[in-house]
């Protein structure tokens, strides 16, 4: 549900529509009649906005944010964490059920669903009940009450035997299992990869082959049930070619990469800032670049955030202290188009694809389109060509854990319109005025 005013009536004239789900990228008009897509030649009454040298795409979906609600709204509430989605150009968010308490029961599932918020919330549910990995939720329930997938993201379902069962219910509900693949018992008390900060402030290592050993696991799984399996957060090269080999192997598994993972590296952390501390932690430079390779092969076909807000106080104090997370719907488009088409040369139609067309196939939802047909509108307006400043005091976001801050980032979201409704609109941006903005 959506709480903002309905879009009016206008036209975006000379724009570069680009559109996954049909194939189209074209210079052409974007038209939109009360709130609702129609044919670049149907009667629009209303303003005219000149969109040269900006592209519009379908509205952008995160299948991996975490807003503290209920349990530390302080952090982040499904508002303020929905408010920043509209920001970074998302219309669909899938939330983790790492909430306090936890997203286990369909009344916790259907709050989500119903709230009215500037982004369509797309619930998670727990595998196991309370996330303790020792027995199972009522999954059924739990997708009949419209959770989207299940996970007990935060901490691994380490037990083989209970996440095999867990995939094989998912499978016969037809909902994908995702999985934060973290050995627990590799990980043991880690916090950052092998870097030139951890060996200079003693901090205790996560090894790769804590993620990777747990990537292998649930593969394996994955091959015995036939469940769509989903691996959150790759962060290292063994893992990104383990992935590789299943998808060759026609295993239903997919993997998402973050912009912070496909930016960043574990050797950039020079201060002894916790607001660089996140679980997985950042790879090295090889990592990074299996990263970046596979998802411009296509073997990663999905861009994620994993969003991830703490109040300030709790990240101020330093590296060793402070909690796993960082922030990253506002950063996303900018920090994530640096890495991958700034730097490492995707074709633009590629890069919208894994934030559109990849995340809906996951989901087995309809992918959104640009296409005409008097459907309500869902896109995003952006200016590649703009760079902009990141600072976090600036952003919807109740928290400011951004290891960003600081940087200037390419990409600028102008207008982000969901289900018909104007969301964001960057009052920087001439067309704002136009629009009665």
């Amino acid at each position: 549900m959506i709480s903002h005013p309905p879009a009016p009536s206008f036209r975006i004239t000379s724009v570069r529509l680009i559109d996954p789900a049909t194939g189209k990228d074209a210079i052409g008009d974007l038209a939109i009649r009360e709130g609702r897509l129609v044919a670049s030649t149907d009667d629009v009454h209303g303003p005219v906005v000149d969109g040269t040298g900006l592209v519009a795409m379908p509205g952008l979906i995160d299948v991996h944010v975490h807003f503290r609600d209920p349990g530390s709204p302080q952090a982040e509430d499904r508002f303020s964490g929905a408010l920043a989605a509209a920001r970074g150009g998302f219309t669909r968010v899938v939330t983790m059920p790492n909430t306090s308490p936890p997203c286990d029961c369909p009344d916790a599932v259907r709050q989500q669903c119903g709230s009215e918020t500037a982004v369509r919330i797309l619930p998670s549910a727990c595998v196991t009940a309370g996330r303790s990995g020792r027995r199972l939720a009522d999954m059924a329930a739990l997708a009949g009450s419209g959770a989207v997938a299940f996970t007990d993201d935060g901490s691994m379902v380490a037990d083989d035997a209970l996440m095999r069962e867990a995939m094989r219910l998912a499978r016969q509900l037809n909902r994908p299992v995702m999985d934060h693949a973290m050995d627990p018992v590799l990980m043991r008390d880690g916090i950052i990869r092998d870097s030139p900060l951890a060996r200079r402030l003693a901090l205790p290592i996560i090894i790769p082959e804590t993620e990777v050993a747990a990537v292998q696991r649930d593969i394996g799984l994955a091959r015995e049930t036939g469940c769509a399996l989903h691996l959150q957060h790759l962060s290292c090269a063994d893992s990104v070619a383990a992935l590789r080999d299943a998808r060759a192997a026609g295993l239903p598994v997919t993997g998402e990469a973050t912009p912070h993972h496909l930016l960043l590296t574990a050797e950039a952390i020079i201060e002894d800032d916790g607001n660089w501390r996140m679980n997985p932690p950042l790879g090295n430079r090889a990592d990074r670049t299996a990263l970046r390779q596979a998802v411009l092969d296509g073997t990663i076909g999905i861009l994620a955030t994993d969003h991830a807000p703490h109040a300030p106080e709790t990240k101020n104090k330093g590296f060793a202290r402070a909690p796993f997370g960082v922030i990253g719907l506002e950063t996303a488009l900018g920090a994530s188009w640096q890495a991958l088409g700034r730097e490492a040369g995707m074709a633009l139609p590629d890069f919208v694809a894994r934030w559109t067309t990849g995340p809906a196939r996951l989901l087995g939802i309809e992918s959104p389109t640009l296409a005409p047909g008097g459907q309500p509108a869902d896109f995003t307006l952006v200016d590649f060509h703009a760079a902009w400043r990141v600072d976090p005091a600036q952003f919807a976001s109740r928290s400011r854990n951004c290891p960003f801050a600081g940087m200037t980032l390419p990409g600028r979201v102008l207008l982000t319109v969901c289900a018909g409704h104007v969301t964001w609109i960057d009052p920087g941006w001439s067309g704002a005025a136009a629009l009665g903005h």
